[in-house]
């Protein structure tokens, strides 16, 4: 339907005629031809298309035309005085609003360069312009020219806290060793020289009186080529005790799926799904494995967005259908779902006929429960369970996306397993706009830059070895880790190094973590700031941060890419690239055969494949992967799809997702009536950035989520600190009421502590959620994953 609307646009009176489903943004750049406002994320988050509507900022992006009629509209032409693209233009969340304004530089200001690069601080590696004086990092645009992925949240982490990181004045700068009692906080600057054979001397007396796996590993989500570094040098070390995230976030999603199908299938970027179901994934605040131009195309197409989450968030709003799950329900919810396409035989059948092992099997097992017991379970009504499968299945192409939501539960193994079979058997594998298979073999893979086929890490002394699917992917649970630190049992580990991670607020059960770092008679911890877990280290090692390095990211490794960030800024102080104390220290272990004579060369060695040095590599910034869309091409055992898999069978778990393992729910109890779970908040990404006053200014506090007739039950206020306990212990976060979350759930702040505090701890205890999680005794038997949502809470009155 056309409609004529009147807009006053930088003062000038404007007349159009527009359809009814045309946005403000489409008009002010095709018909008025004002160029700054610029398209960005296309989900109201970026800040590219601000304009002032009525005297407040809005998203263009999100504004139909026909409402925006007899409006005031300025846009940065006004600002500025004239057409085209200022790179001296500032996007600035307001902390007030959480709307975006833009200011100008201020005359005088030196001159500027734009340089293309990528966002390093979350594994989404956005690609941007980083604005450089006088050989600083002083500002971060979206890149809206390359055509090359740029997520909206580069104006809220990366904008906001990568030049200020890059000068802060908590920076570490020199490497320190403790002098004191153990976090007393007392330190002593010492040379590298000093740091690093102290380091060495400590790990190679720990090997050659215990073993190589008396030295701890402890490594975070991977940001360059730090991980592949300390795997690398893991192996030849020849420990096999290295901790990573991969147990409680991916291990279980990606095993399911190669399992039953052969490999991770990820959105397809080129062509535009129908229907989009995001479960578990909440993408306008992490990168949860959905690239968000997918999401504006398929929205701008006219197809279905589905998202199943606990809570309502940006893209719930949005949706055609907002399924508000139980935490811990995504089990029973599969099977529900697989059930009703089974049963009402809306499956593709040439792909089950021809494509499939075990498809008599899996119908008799979802014979045996009902959909009442689903809807009682999960908390989703019939209705939406019937309406969720039905739409899935019929809509074609689809793509389904998981998060780590569901990598956090006791059954989330068999979850995942069943999701995976719910994709494969509707036909959405492999085609264009569904969920596809990427390779590249213009990098070195993972495991080859690991050294895994030379140095094999020794099962035998592998913890976790119950959990075969963790040691499979040479992930170990963390709870293995420290149940063995404090038992000596089935090892002593004596020494231990934690690289781009702070285990103390990150894993769960921080008591038990803290008593595990309390018990090693040698801790190294590589950090940008002081942190909780660093300030009971001994040796504390100030690392370069993203920017401050020529550096390669090939994470996360099921989008088959691999990114160059060139260096545009030198390090402060002393700081080395997490690559260089690898590659040096590798050195003092009389391991320098399999290292570089400098750290920079692992660069070129990574990119061998595709015979380009990392300096021409610079130049084309990326290697992108490939996808055939080969139909049917499954890599298993059976070239098909195993919905009953004998490899599981072999290792002695299910073959096949059982009724009793999808509906194991942990349930709340008299003494703790609510459930609890917990979610990544937009300012943070994992427990950094707290230093960082223009994101912390975005989110001072921890505010924990409750119900409004929850908190009038029990005499709570919005706004007042109330403590969470759970059978583990106990925190305290300030309430905040939100109408549209299930009045039985509690959903918490993660991550929190507080480097303002005068402790040297900073507050580790007082607001970290993993004070509430538990190390055991129930487990995923698969992976080791524990049930970190949906824990039965109370909360009370601090």
């Amino acid at each position: 339907m056309k409609h004529a609307i009147r807009l006053k646009v930088n003062g000038e009176v404007r007349d159009i005629t527009v359809d009814s489903r045309r946005t403000l943004l489409d008009v002010l750049l095709r018909e008025f031809r004002l160029s700054r406002t610029k398209e960005g994320c296309g989900v109201g988050e970026c800040g590219s298309c601000a304009v002032s509507m009525g005297r407040k900022t809005v998203s263009s992006c999100l504004v139909l035309a026909v409402d925006a009629d007899g409006q005031d509209i300025v846009t940065m032409e006004k600002l500025v005085g004239g057409p085209g693209f200022n790179t001296m233009m500032e996007a600035f969340i307001h902390p007030d609003q959480g709307a975006l304004r833009a200011t100008l530089a201020s005359p005088g200001t030196k001159a500027s360069t734009g340089v293309y690069t990528y966002c390093h601080v979350c594994p989404a590696h956005c690609s941007v312009k980083a604005i450089v004086e006088d050989g600083h990092v002083v500002d971060m645009e979206p890149d809206l020219e390359s055509g090359l992925y740029s997520e909206q949240c580069v104006i809220k982490k990366g904008r906001l806290s990568i030049p200020e990181v890059l000068s802060h004045r908590q920076r570490l700068l020199y490497p320190q060793k403790r002098v004191g009692a153990r976090g007393e906080g007392k330190w002593q600057r010492i040379s590298w020289d000093e740091a690093l054979d102290t380091v060495a001397a400590k790990f190679n007396d720990v090997k050659r009186t215990l073993g190589p796996e008396s030295v701890l590993f402890g490594l975070g989500e991977p940001k360059g080529l730090e991980f592949a570094y300390a795997q690398r040098l893991a192996s030849a070390f020849g420990t096999p005790t290295v901790v990573t995230p991969g147990w409680f976030c991916g291990v279980a999603k990606a095993s399911a799926a190669a399992f039953t199908h052969g490999g991770s299938p990820v959105p397809d970027d080129d062509n535009t799904p129908a229907l989009l179901v995001l479960w578990g994934v909440n993408m306008a605040h992490t990168t949860g494995g959905l690239r968000r131009e997918t999401l504006a195309k398929v929205m701008e197409a006219g197809g279905k967005l589905v998202v199943i989450d606990p809570q309502n968030t940006y893209a719930a709003r949005i949706a055609d259908l907002w399924i508000r799950i139980r935490p811990g329900g995504d089990g029973a919810l599969a099977a529900g779902m697989l059930k009703i396409i089974i049963d009402e035989e809306l499956y593709d059948k040439a792909t089950v006929k021809d494509w499939t092992v075990g498809f008599d099997q899996l119908k008799e097992e979802l014979a045996r429960f009902s959909l009442d017991e689903v809807e009682r379970l999960s908390w989703v009504p019939r209705r939406q369970i019937e309406e969720l499968a039905r739409l899935y299945s019929r809509t074609k192409p689809a793509s389904l996306v998981t998060g780590n939501a569901l990598d956090q539960h006791l059954n989330s193994f068999q979850t995942s397993r069943t999701v995976s079979i719910i994709r494969a058997v509707c036909g959405n594998l492999n085609v264009p706009g569904g969920d596809v298979f990427l390779t590249n073999r213009s990098f070195t893979r993972p495991g080859n830059f690991y050294l895994l086929s030379k140095y094999p890490r020794n099962t035998e002394k592998l913890l976790g070895k119950k959990f075969k699917l963790a040691q499979k992917s040479t992930s170990i649970p963390s709870h293995a880790v420290t149940r063995t630190i404090l038992s000596d049992d089935p090892f002593p580990i004596k020494a231990a190094w934690f690289i781009l991670t702070n285990p103390l607020i990150s894993y769960p059960n921080s008591e038990e973590t803290h008593r595990a770092l309390m018990k090693l008679d040698f801790v190294v911890v590589s950090e940008l700031f002081m942190t909780p877990t660093a300030a009971f280290a001994d040796i504390v090692l100030p690392v370069a941060w993203g920017m401050e390095h020529d550096e390669l990211g090939y994470w996360p490794g099921w989008y088959e890419e691999i990114r160059a960030y060139p260096k545009l800024a030198d390090p402060p102080g002393e700081c080395w690239p997490d690559t260089k104390i690898v590659n040096e220290l590798a050195k003092r272990l009389g391991l320098a055969e399999d290292f570089w004579e400098d750290h920079h060369q692992g660069l070129d060695a990574m990119l061998k494949p595709s015979a380009m040095s990392y300096e021409k590599f610079k130049e084309k910034r990326v290697l992108k992967p490939n996808r055939d869309y080969r139909q049917n091409h499954y890599k298993t055992p059976s070239g098909k799809i195993e919905i009953y898999s004998e490899q599981l069978e072999k290792l002695g778990y299910e073959p096949l997702p059982r009724w009793e393992d999808l509906s194991r729910i942990t349930e709340p109890t008299g003494q703790y009536p609510l459930l609890l779970t917990n979610a990544k908040e937009e300012a943070y990404m994992a427990t950094g950035f707290k230093h960082v006053a223009s994101i912390r200014i975005m989110r001072p506090e921890p505010l924990v989520e409750l119900h409004p007739d929850t908190t009038q039950e029990l005499g709570l206020k919005d706004g007042q600190w109330i403590y969470i306990e759970t059978g583990v212990g106990r925190v305290k976060q300030r309430l905040s009421l939100n109408p549209d979350i299930d009045p039985r759930v509690v959903i918490a702040a993660f991550g929190w502590w507080f480097p303002e505090k005068a402790d040297c701890g900073y507050g580790w205890r007082e607001s970290n959620i993993n004070m509430l999680t538990a190390s055991g005794p129930d487990y995923d038997p698969s992976t080791g994953g524990l049930g970190i949502r949906g824990i039965p809470c109370r909360v009370y009155a601090a």
